[in-house]
């Protein structure tokens, strides 16, 4: 059963602070002690600028933020092209970065949880994630079943309700690619070496990792491939743009 006065109360909120303590209660009487809502105006927009409110560790916050965690976070990808909600397990994370990034937030009693998709009527993009220190599992599942009714309703709840809070955030900047810059990074998707694009451009290795270096500095990211990701997520380039 869900509290339909603690509904009406996050409904109510004018401010920041009490919205947040609502919400959070709200998840805490569905069994679940941390909580992350966070949306973006459109796809277009970068991660980073996205309205988020948790109660997750700020140690935990801050290293997913400084990692560029949301460009390999499977909950992030799912919900840009689902609607459905996401029941975490070992197997969602698997290996290589996404199964780094499940051992850490394991460490922060972010161990198991289910994520549902927001996607609003005017192109917003968001998520909210409630997660607990459970272990994962059928019981698990099963126990996530029987809540998913009222989680789904706290995140409409959520979504509508946060909407003063959202508009009087500042509107973000897309950071600006170059045409050059564009076509290195639609080559790099497709999987083609700074030697490769090299060849393909008539331009020098050394110039195509300049660009890429350019690109990494304006998306604050480390490698290519986390660009790659950024810039599909931006709107800037996509699967479709590649030559044949």
């Amino acid at each position: 059963m869900i509290d339909t006065a603690l509904l009406l109360e996050l409904m109510e909120a004018k401010d920041d602070l009490r919205w947040s303590e609502c919400l959070f209660r709200l998840a805490r009487s569905q069994g679940f002690e941390q909580t992350l809502f966070g949306v973006v105006p459109s796809r277009h927009v970068r991660f980073e600028n996205a309205f988020t409110r948790s109660n997750y560790s700020s140690e935990w916050r801050s290293r997913y933020d400084a990692n560029g965690f949301a460009y390999v976070d499977p909950t992030v990808g799912h919900c840009v092209t689902s609607t459905l909600p996401l029941v975490w397990a070992p197997s969602t994370f698997a290996t290589g970065a996404p199964g780094a990034l499940y051992e850490e937030a394991s460490a922060h009693g972010i161990r198991s949880g289910v994520t549902l998709p927001v996607h609003g009527p005017n192109g917003e993009l968001g998520m909210i994630s409630f997660a607990s220190d459970a272990r994962p599992g059928i019981p698990f599942e099963r126990s996530i079943m029987e809540v998913l009714p009222a989680l789904s309703l706290v995140r409409d709840y959520a979504f509508a309700s946060s909407a003063g809070l959202r508009d009087a955030r500042p509107d973000p900047v897309l950071p600006r690619l170059t045409r050059r810059e564009r076509e290195v990074l639609q080559w790099v998707m497709v999987g083609k070496s700074s030697w490769e694009v090299a060849r393909i451009t008539n331009c020098s290795e050394a110039t195509i990792n300049f660009h890429l270096a350019n690109v990494r500095q304006k998306f604050g990211v480390n490698t290519r491939q986390q660009a790659v990701v950024k810039a599909i997520a931006l709107g800037l380039i996509t699967p479709e743009d590649h030559h044949r």
